[in-house]
């Protein structure tokens, strides 16, 4: 409960970016009122929450290089690949996928499909 209490606070002193002794109150107020979830995290959930975390920071590395890439070597040729998704993956496992896939400068996903895969439109260098 406490870490909950600490994560909203913070949510709510980024949010506003007032640190008033009347804004104090308020966002400790607001952290106390809103409700909390009476389910526990398993260890899964969190090995699951920091292999995610992982990999969005090593997305925004490999963004930057591909930006660079893209200004000082540029990509000429385009494919479209399609990427099987793996099985039983949740709605946000998906959407991180998404995520990670579109965030990078030379990549972005066209379409998803139910039956398990994705469509991706990719830049790559031409080939001498």
């Amino acid at each position: 409960m406490i870490t909950n209490l600490i994560l909203r606070l913070t949510i709510w002193f980024l949010l506003t970016a007032n640190f008033s002794p009347i804004n104090i109150v308020i966002g400790i107020s607001i952290a106390l009122l809103l409700p909390y979830s009476s389910t526990s995290i398993s260890l899964r959930q969190i090995k699951e929450i920091l292999v995610g975390i992982w990999k969005v920071l090593i997305a925004f590395i490999q963004a930057y290089w591909e930006a660079f890439e893209i200004i000082f070597y540029p990509h000429l040729q385009e494919e479209i690949v399609i990427e099987r998704i793996k099985s039983e993956r949740s709605p946000r496992l998906m959407f991180r996928d998404i995520f990670l896939i579109t965030l990078t400068p030379k990549s972005i996903v066209l379409k998803y499909n139910d039956s398990g895969w994705y469509e991706v439109h990719r830049m790559r260098r031409k080939r001498l």
